[in-house]
């Protein structure tokens, strides 16, 4: 029993020891507008949150060795609070951000005169602290009585705004939504699935979402070609097609994001059902 305990401490105890998390957020020279690049990978970080509990978040803003100190002060902070504002758009709670600061610049620590330009890229940066809270019963009764921890939101359905029983960072996989091979829009056999969907978030004004779409067949997480196009941005493209579908049958924009994820979640089943998109909850309001 001795023996028993102690495995079961060693695994609560690395379970439970990552307390932060950290994620940076790359900007164009004097620039504090995130690129969507960015916002996608932020985007990704965000919603690896949403199984964690968070005791606050730091935002740090910087900039490159270049502009005056005031400037640099001033752009690093607008960077800062570039980054805050998309945390609150995704559903984050702003009480929970506790430190928005801009640092300025970053000393260049050059090693070889080539490096110069790609250091200073890495400098034009947000960096974001998550501290996670922790929770020392839960670590007790993991080591004491063996107890299951939960591992997040599980994966719903429309039923579940339906129902009610929707929360902000569930996902929801739309199995019916298909796309045509290389392309933007919906098979045929799909629009009654998009309709039905297109009624349940006109009935529920107070959900806040994200569309996320994806392709199939990629290698190296790339996204694919959009044919009509000719843009290598087709997972955007499709969560576009909804987003704009969705504008269209009378849901407000406001309460909608979309963003492309390339090919980083496949599926492992047919190609087919790669081409997809899915909705993440960001945000749930008192129904009216």
């Amino acid at each position: 029993m001795k023996f028993l305990i102690t495995i079961l401490f060693f695994v609560s105890y690395f379970g439970f020891s990552q307390t932060q998390f950290t994620h940076d957020v790359y900007f164009d020279t004097d620039k504090y507008i995130v690129p969507l690049t960015e916002e996608n990978r932020l985007l990704l970080f965000i919603s690896s949150l949403d199984s964690i509990p968070v005791e606050k978040v730091s935002i740090y803003g910087f900039t490159d060795d270049r502009g005056s100190n005031e400037y640099n002060l001033e752009l690093s902070q607008n960077r800062a609070d570039a980054i805050k504002e998309m945390f609150s758009g995704y559903g984050i709670d702003p009480n929970l951000i506790t430190n928005v600061n801009g640092k300025g610049e970053i000393l260049l620590k050059v090693l070889h005169e080539d490096e110069v330009h790609q250091i200073r890229g890495l400098n034009r940066k947000v960096e974001i602290i998550v501290t996670k809270k922790i929770n020392k019963k839960q670590i007790e009764n993991s080591i004491e009585e063996n107890v299951d921890v939960d591992d997040g939101p599980k994966e719903k359905t429309t039923n579940d705004i339906k129902k009610g029983t929707i929360k902000k960072g569930d996902k929801i996989r739309l199995d019916k939504i298909y796309f045509k091979t290389s392309y933007s829009y919906v098979t045929s056999d799909s629009r009654k699935t998009l309709e039905e969907l297109a009624k349940i978030m006109v009935d529920n004004k107070n959900i806040y979402f994200t569309i996320q779409g994806h392709v199939c067949c990629t290698q190296n997480s790339r996204d694919a070609v959009d044919k009509k196009t000719r843009k290598r941005n087709l997972s955007v493209a499709r969560a576009k097609y909804i987003y704009d579908y969705l504008a269209r049958k009378g849901v407000d924009k406001k309460r909608m994001k979309y963003v492309g994820l390339r090919r980083k979640f496949p599926l492992g089943g047919e190609p087919k059902f790669d081409r997809r998109v899915e909705i993440l909850i960001t945000y749930v309001g008192k129904s009216e």
